[in-house]
């Protein structure tokens, strides 16, 4: 595995790119905004951080999922919401500031969180295959590389030269989107015996797991009172998942094939219910106000 150059470098290298591209869209403002929206953020928090891994838990134990395949679900329902989150919120017409804030806020938790799901899962479901200690130290610093780092150097350069980042920001979002992408497309196929194997058994599962989490995140967000717009963003913000990330700690840091799987189709399954959640929210709440969509925009770059 030391030796595979896609593993070890292409893969975490392009997730840098994708969230040094949402790092030129934030400010030290973004994550003070979340709590500004406290019912909101409380529920986002408790849906994105102990939901979801229990869900995740929930779905490995009903169907008698072990091993590698198991850590997979775990690994995928650990990680911090995707950067593509912002974009199925503004559609959906939600809330993108609470949105970039929440997304934010769980990239830079996810340092300690991913880790402590992931060892836990680890060691419980790999049992005698365990063969090394579980390297969280090595997790963290991965994190911090490929996606803590990339993010502050990002929000620096837009502080440091906002004209530069208005003009490349645009472009920067999509050349993230396509490397997303190419990821997923990669893992595939660089797995495609055990894909082919495996996917059709995994997809009606991480499709429950994202329907679910879609589900509670705007049921608990209308028993606290929150907005729509906001219930909306916090549906979206607990079921679409940061893919690549998962990727890529399955492949370069933990060294596993099958660990990927369930991340690989998560990352294709999750946009089908986030585009039915947005074609539903689109029925039922108004288009935004000209002054609110400049501002769903300006909080996206």
């Amino acid at each position: 595995m030391q030796g595979d150059i896609v593993s070890s470098l292409i893969l975490p290298l392009g997730l840098a790119f994708i969230m040094f591209g949402l790092g030129v869209g934030l400010t030290f403002a973004d994550f003070e905004r979340v709590f500004r929206y406290p019912r909101a953020f409380s529920v986002g928090v408790l849906c994105h951080f102990i939901l979801l891994p229990l869900v995740g838990y929930g779905i490995v134990s009903a169907f008698g999922i072990t091993g590698a395949m198991a850590v997979g679900y775990l690994l995928i329902a650990a990680c911090p919401t995707g950067a593509t989150s912002n974009l199925l919120t503004y559609h959906a017409r939600g809330d993108v500031a609470l949105a970039v804030s929440f997304t934010a806020f769980a990239g830079l938790v996810s340092i300690v969180t991913v880790p402590a799901i992931v060892g836990w899962s680890y060691s419980h479901y790999m049992g005698a295959e365990q063969t090394i200690a579980f390297p969280y130290g090595q997790i963290m610093v991965q994190i911090f590389l490929v996606l803590g780092l990339p993010v502050a150097l990002g929000m620096v350069l837009r502080a440091k030269a906002p004209g530069w980042v208005a003009r490349w920001h645009t472009r920067l979002s999509l050349a993230g989107t396509v490397l997303f992408v190419l990821i997923v497309v990669a893992a595939v196929a660089k797995n495609w015996v055990v894909f082919k194997q495996h996917g059709l058994d995994i997809a009606p599962l991480v499709l429950t797991m994202n329907l679910v989490m879609m589900a509670l995140g705007f049921a608990l967000s209308r028993l606290v009172n929150a907005p729509m717009r906001q219930a909306a963003t916090v549906a979206i913000e607990s079921s679409v998942q940061n893919g690549a990330l998962a990727i890529v700690l399955a492949s370069s840091v933990l060294g596993n094939n099958e660990m990927m799987l369930p991340a690989a189709v998560y990352s294709v399954v999750m946009y089908g219910g986030g585009l039915a959640f947005v074609f539903v929210m689109r029925r039922y709440l108004p288009p935004l106000s000209s002054a609110e969509s400049a501002a769903a925009r300006a909080a996206m770059h």
